[in-house]
């Protein structure tokens, strides 16, 4: 059987969100179909404790302590990102009545500063569904490009108005018997990549044809916006059929948010006086305005939350009776703002996040945490560990810490207990007590989040791939290669259990999965669990009700999705503010969605599944769905931010990797993982001729691949990455480099279909016929040769050595190595029979 699997969509895919964060956090609302995961994508926030770091602080005025010897506990400077958003409006304008020319005409624009396209396509009469196609050449305005099959991208045209402010429009005429029925289209801002929706669909104008009346924009969703004055109207009276209406004149204006991101820092140095007792702490930040810290101490072995005593910093409030408040002193020459006091010596630590206003909290980002700050040289909480990598249990480390928490969990359920039967009325009394449960489980987990893999997966060699049967189902057999068979121009709107589109009927797309089984190629079926477009509105006008077999209520929506009004519980995972997020632990949901899998497996024939947006809800449930459809594989979307400081990637990417495999684990292994890891490491590794940071501190690569290589699926873009969305896009003329990495090592490698079907594909293909030949498989024993500033070279099963970057390497020894395949800066050995 060939080693070759191919991923087809299988249902809709619903648009992701922009960026995700704490409660409290601004949101970028102007989103974009298939966005970029943001780089520091916050997470539950917990207290983080790791290793410490010494760097020098920014200067910052504080008072001047008692004499005595004094040593420096802690010095850092600590990266922040600060979100800015840039309110405005978008509108459509419809001139219905024809210009001296025969002319009618659509405007569409905004005026947020910015280089705005309008991202556009057509329906025509007797389309069912909500398939673009692009428009007419007669009705484009100039400018215009088109993007794939489906749809172009005009630029909006910018000009001041009377007021002088700066408006950005188009253009679009069209005949008044136009053929199109509707126009339909999103706005892009090139600068950030954000798209404008409208409620998390397209925007439609019906322009005549067989559209619903009083349904002129957000058809494609179903929705329609509040007091609009689009009507449509008849053009003959008494005539009768779809063809003979047209749309009046209207204009409608939209709010629109631009979300801009500024890089800043905040220092912080603790010194010790042994003499006086006391901890002096300073803080300072470049960000001008109001700063205030919010913030805590800790003793011993706890993890709980105090406020130490009065005397208190200046201009600080009381938050809740849980934690401090202090507005920072603005600097004079306005360069940032600064504070620092005096601690006595018996508190352990200091937890603190920045506040900017009632929606805007900054927190550490290279893990999403609070700060946490040591102040004492004591070694405490394991603060001279090393960061945890897989197969390392150190249990041991962490039991004074364990025993702290444990104290503090039994403490709070004796309170809790004592007070059975009273109905608490305080509702900020509640959420506190929801917040400490919350953030002592946080905690727990924290603390036992070892991978439950012993150690470093081994390496295997295996002469006869035809012998291999899978470790467990959704591994594969470990000679796999997965081809993804769509990008993001590919069909998006096919129901759960309709799977005819314009690509053909699901008749049709069962002969192909059945040619594909002919030539012993498997196939994946592309299956979006974590979220779901709705049909019907509940009695807010909210979408959350769905149709169809699966027809839910708002229980199924999780219930901490603002946008959405689920009555769900909370979700496992992180939202998705698009669309509704689904909520996993309903029994009815889960019942459903396995029998669903199941329809699929047996009707359609797919092997197994691509999982979007895993991020989203917990592996556990991943575990129960894999169970029940015995998937030959499977292999989840795990992607969140990786590791940066000062806005360079870290050499270290340890707990990015962690976090996947964490994931890994939590569906028990029966699905891999992308190696988000890999790919973001040969992106700075390329880009800036560091081939260095292919190499682990151990000598391993660096990516999931290096510590569980038979759940790493390597890749170097799909079609969020790539396609026509362009988020994250693998260094231009590097892609070679790139696939002759991951096609010659360990893990499952994954080729892109806009790869496949390019100038690349020959050379490509002599990659992975090398790979099929030579028998490198998922668990293939490496070792790196070098991993220097413009070279890194393996040798791989003791059969193929492979080199990437322009640095010179030729094999030596007694091996007669014969070169299988080269290009630019990359070069293929094997050994010789």
């Amino acid at each position: 059987m060939s080693a070759v699997s191919w991923s087809i969509p299988a249902i809709p895919r619903a648009v992701p969100p922009a960026r995700s964060g704490p409660p409290g956090e601004a949101f970028l609302v102007a989103a974009r179909p298939r966005a970029a995961r943001s780089r520091a994508a916050p997470r539950r926030v917990r207290l983080a404790r790791g290793g410490v770091v010494v760097a020098h602080a920014g200067a910052a005025e504080v008072p001047v302590a008692d004499s005595g010897e004094a040593a420096v506990v802690f010095s850092e400077k600590f990266p922040l990102r600060r979100c800015q958003t840039v309110e405005g409006k978008a509108w459509v304008r419809v001139e219905a009545e024809p210009d001296a020319d025969g002319k009618c005409k659509i405007v569409i624009g905004c005026d947020v500063e910015g280089k705005w396209l309008l991202h556009w396509g057509v329906s025509y009469h007797g389309e069912t569904g909500s398939e673009w196609d692009q428009p007419p050449s007669e009705i484009r305005p100039p400018g215009s490009v088109p993007i794939k099959d489906s749809a172009i991208e005009t630029p909006l045209e910018t000009s001041p108005n009377s007021e002088g402010h700066i408006l950005h429009e188009v253009q679009i005429k069209f005949d008044k018997d136009t053929p199109v029925a509707a126009i339909n289209f999103v706005l892009k801002e090139e600068g950030t990549g954000a798209w404008f929706q409208h409620k998390g669909g397209d925007f439609r104008i019906p322009l005549s044809g067989s559209l619903k009346d009083g349904d002129p924009l957000g058809a494609k969703q179903g929705v329609k916006p509040e007091g609009s004055n689009a009507q449509l109207k008849e053009a003959v009276p008494g005539e009768k059929g779809p063809s003979t209406k047209c749309i009046s004149e209207f204009y409608e204006e939209y709010p629109i948010l631009k979300s801009e991101y500024f890089e800043h820092f905040v220092s912080v140095a603790v010194t010790e006086n042994s003499e006086t007792d006391k901890s002096l702490v300073e803080f300072y930040t470049d960000i001008t305005g109001d700063v205030i810290i919010h913030w805590g101490v800790c003793k011993g072995n706890t993890m709980t939350w105090e406020i130490p005593p009065e005397p208190h910093p200046p201009n600080t409030k009381i938050f809740r009776q849980k934690a401090l408040q202090t507005l920072l002193e603005q600097k004079t020459d306005g360069t940032g703002s600064a504070v620092s006091f005096l601690l006595d010596a018996d508190y352990s630590g200091l937890v603190f996040v920045l506040k900017l206003n009632e929606h805007t909290w900054l927190r550490n980002l290279e893990n999403g945490f609070d700060f946490y700050i040591p102040l004492t040289r004591v070694e405490q909480f394991g603060s001279t560990q090393e960061p945890h990598r897989a197969g390392e249990h150190k249990l041991d480390d962490k039991s004074a810490q364990t025993d702290g928490l444990i104290s503090d969990i039994r403490n709070l359920v004796v309170g809790l207990s004592s007070r059975r039967g009273q109905r608490a009325k305080n509702k900020v009394l509640q959420e506190d007590i929801l917040q400490e449960i919350e953030r002592l489980a946080a905690e727990a987990y924290s603390i036992f989040r070892s991978p439950t893999i012993d150690a470093i997966e081994d390496p295997v060699y295996i002469d006869d791939p035809e012998s291999v049967k899978p470790a467990c189902s959704g591994t594969g057999s470990g000679f796999e290669i997965v081809c993804q068979g769509f990008n993001w121009e590919s069909h998006k709107s096919r129901d759960l259990y309709n799977l005819n589109s314009r690509y053909g009927t699901m008749a049709e797309l069962k002969q192909l999965v059945d040619i594909f089984h002919e030539n012993g190629v498997k196939v994946l079926g592309d299956a979006v669990l974590n979220h779901r477009c709705a049909q019907f509105q509940n009695q807010n006008g909210i979408w959350n009700i769905f149709g169809g077999r699966m027809n839910w209520d708002d229980r199924a929506v999780v219930a901490d999705d603002p946008h959405f009004q689920g009555r769900g519980n909370k979700s496992s995972g992180d939202n998705f503010h698009a669309a509704p997020n689904i909520d996993h632990s309903q029994d009815f949901v889960r019942t459903d969605i396995k029998e669903w899998l199941r329809w699929m497996r047996k009707e359609v024939g797919y092997d197994g599944w691509r999982l979007d947006f895993a991020r989203g809800f917990w592996g556990g449930y991943v575990k129960d769905y894999m169970e029940a459809t015995e998937p030959y594989f499977a292999v989840g979307e795990y992607w969140d931010s990786l590791s940066y400081t000062y806005g360079e990637m870290d050499y270290n990417q340890d707990a990015h990797r962690q976090r996947i495999v964490d994931w890994i684990n939590a569906t028990n292994g029966t699905a891999g993982a992308f190696d988000v890891t890999t790919k973001g490491i040969l992106h700075m590794a390329l880009e800036r001729s560091e081939y260095w940071r292919l190499s682990d501190e151990k000598g391993k690569p660096p990516g999931v691949l290096g510590w569980w290589p038979s759940r790493a699926v390597t890749f170097i873009e799909n079609h969020d990455t790539g396609s026509t969305q362009g988020h994250w896009r693998f260094p231009y003329g590097m892609e070679m480099q790139g696939y002759a990495y991951i096609l010659t090592h360990p893990g499952t490698p994954a080729v892109f279909y806009d790869h496949i079907f390019s100038h690349l594909q020959q050379d490509i293909a002599k990659l992975m016929s090398i790979r099929c030949r030579l028998k490198i498989q998922c668990r293939s024993k490496i070792k790196i040769l070098k991993a220097e500033q413009n070279l890194y070279a393996a040798e791989i099963n003791e059969n193929l050595l492979m080199k990437i970057g322009a640095g010179h390497f030729e094999p030596t020894g007694p091996v007669n190595w014969i070169v299988a395949a080269e290009g630019h800066d990359y070069k293929i050995w094997e050994a010789a029979s």
